[in-house]
């Protein structure tokens, strides 16, 4: 609990970056805004956008954070993430699907949300025809899960080849930003993050027993099928949530759960608010980073409105983490 507390802190001190990190407002106009304070424009830039774009960034990572734990768990695989397990190429496929082809748009967004639904319970279902009896393999689902997310990547692709002139709309989803985030995406946002969040927490038992292995937990009672049933919906539900509203944000659920195993241990029921917590932890910070390197950038390049997007932070980063993850443990499976 301890440290649930002190990753609380530190998630309220990422909350507070992310806010004070966007350009057009001063640290200072912020803290004045913040206090009742300001002129009209401040206001607005930071209630109306500052604000929100924060409050979906750091709820955004809970939900991809909170998906990979429970992807891992339920597959008893430590390379399982949202991001190669099709879950989030599927949800992507879906929302380009959805706007390429006028289904949803950005007036819309629960429409895109549901069509990512769509897309990320196909891109598992996918993965779970194709593993077969050997689904308890985690290399055979690691290797099944870059194919599956390949062909979806290359579907995705075909999409915006068909529908070329909502590229501009769909790119969000291909990359993942923050940029733009209103209280229209926060207010469907929070509702499905805050009811699937509650349904991963009551899992967190289950999970934890199947955790130990399938003859354990079906000798304590446990039903395993409808246990991992269950947890993969949810985890689906989470993680095209989360990517219907930010894009796909690279490397967050897969490496975000190691993380938190890392710091609570192995017990789910604790183990699960801590990956939300440390998910709200990194992409709030990302999106910080982002805001601040998207300022750099533009003053090297003058390009006013040059913008880093976080989706493109959380990859890079992600992706080098790890590879010295991986160098540092040649021996084991990471």
């Amino acid at each position: 609990m301890p440290r649930l507390a002190l990753l609380f802190l530190v998630v309220l001190a990422v909350a507070v970056a992310d806010v004070v990190a966007g350009r057009a407002v001063t640290p200072a106009g912020v803290w004045e805004v913040l206090l009742g304070g300001g002129d009209a424009l401040d206001r607005h830039v930071v209630l109306n956008l500052r604000v929100p774009r924060m409050l979906v960034a750091l709820v955004a990572g809970a939900c991809l954070a909170v998906a990979g734990l429970l992807l891992q768990s339920a597959l008893r695989n430590p390379l399982a993430g949202p991001e190669v397990t099709g879950v989030t190429p599927g949800a992507v496929l879906g929302a380009v699907v959805a706007t390429g082809f006028g289904l949803a748009d950005r007036q819309s967004p629960l429409a895109v949300v549901i069509a990512a639904c769509l897309g990320g319970l196909f891109g598992a279902g996918l993965l779970w025809v194709l593993t077969g009896r050997r689904r308890d393999d985690p290399t055979e689902t690691a290797v099944h899960g870059v194919l599956v997310s390949a062909v979806l990547g290359g579907l995705t692709a075909m999409v915006l080849l068909v529908a070329p002139g909502e590229l501009g709309s769909v790119v969000q989803w291909l990359i993942g930003t923050t940029d733009g985030r209103v209280w229209q995406h926060w207010n469907l946002l929070w509702p499905w993050a805050l009811c699937w969040g509650i349904a991963a927490w009551l899992l967190a038992g289950p999970l934890t027993l199947l955790r130990c292995g399938e003859e354990q937990a079906a000798e304590a009672g446990l039903d395993t099928g409808r246990a991992r049933g269950a947890a993969l919906l949810c985890a689906v539900a989470l993680a095209a949530g989360a990517v219907s509203t930010v894009g796909a944000l690279g490397f967050v659920g897969l490496l975000v759960p190691h993380l938190a195993l890392a710091l609570f241990g192995a017990d789910l029921r604790i183990t699960v608010p801590g990956a939300a917590l440390a998910g709200a932890a990194v992409v709030g910070g990302a999106d910080a980073l982002a805001q601040v390197g998207g300022r750099a950038l533009a003053v090297l390049w003058d390009a006013d409105r040059l913008t880093l997007p976080v989706g493109a932070l959380t990859t890079a980063l992600g992706a080098a983490l790890l590879l010295v993850v991986v160098r540092r443990s040649p021996t084991r499976d990471f």
